[in-house]
């Protein structure tokens, strides 16, 4: 068995297929992991969100921000975006059933043998590894089990920008998607900053990495994610996996096989930002 981990698919399928033929993936026993956001922006979200799901347990994604939204449209809680290339999942027979499993994935994966936990956009500097679980149990009950439609209705704000054990209700909550689906640069105190979404050498000085703040999680397990295009070909931390190369602007889709931490990209096979 060969354990791999990809990038943000974004709708571009066809790149996600051609590395997997690359490394000989077999679903009967290797194992795909997904960092989140199947969807929106490339023109296959409906083909990504198919086959993803039709792999079963040889595949585990998490939610990222992009899901989320999609869940909310499907909901008829936001209107879809036409730069979001979804409309054929809105006229797909099976278009119920996508959605309700893409609800029922996880915000947060631990893998205790392989060691790694895997998030869309992180781990907040300011849990530690027990909060970070329960965290991610505690909003994955709602979305699986609870009143989602409420919780989906109410996530879309960034306060409170800044964790306390204290935080209850959709505070609390809106907190844990933020951190695990939307989460880039932060303060010095850890309060998250929403707006840039650059590079590292490009950002303003006042801001950090989440992963370059003074957590000892992120020394003490290796944490895979995705969401940060901007991260493309930077040097980060040892035992930090950015997998999100920016397939979707037209740039790299990238594949790790954990077992030797060897990279596999795939440059994008057309141009998505002239659709």
């Amino acid at each position: 068995m060969t354990t791999y981990f990809v990038g943000d698919l974004q709708g571009c399928y066809d790149e996600l297929q051609l590395l997997l033929a690359r490394v000989d993936f077999n679903p009967t026993q290797d194992k795909l992991y997904l960092v989140g956001d199947l969807v929106a922006r490339g023109d296959k979200s409906l083909e990504c969100l198919r086959f993803v799901k039709s792999l079963g347990s040889a595949a585990q994604t998490v939610l990222g921000n992009h899901d989320l939204h999609l869940i909310a449209t499907a909901l008829g809680i936001k209107k879809v975006k036409p730069r979001d290339r979804v409309d054929a999942i809105f006229n797909a027979p099976d278009f119920d059933e996508l959605i309700d499993w893409l609800r029922h994935q996880p915000l947060l994966v631990h893998n205790e043998k392989l060691n790694f936990l895997m998030a869309h956009a992180g781990i907040s500097p300011d849990w530690d590894f027990e909060t970070a679980k329960s965290c991610a149990a505690e909003v994955e009950h709602i979305l699986q089990h609870g009143d989602f439609y409420y919780l989906i209705e109410n996530m879309y704000s960034e306060q409170p920008n800044r964790w306390s054990p204290d935080l209850q209700g959709l505070a609390r909550h809106r907190y844990i998607i933020n951190a695990f689906t939307r989460m880039r640069f932060c303060y010095s105190d850890h309060r998250f900053d929403f707006a840039c979404k650059s590079s590292l050498k490009d950002a303003p000085a006042e801001l950090i990495p989440w992963f370059n703040l003074d957590n000892p999680l992120y020394k003490q397990i290796p944490i895979v994610f995705g969401h940060w295009a901007s991260l493309v070909d930077e040097n980060l931390p040892q035992g930090i996996y950015a997998l999100d190369t920016g397939c979707v602007w037209n740039n790299r889709m990238t594949l790790l096989r954990w077992e030797d931490k060897q990279l596999f990209t795939q440059s994008a096979v057309k141009n998505y930002c002239d659709f």
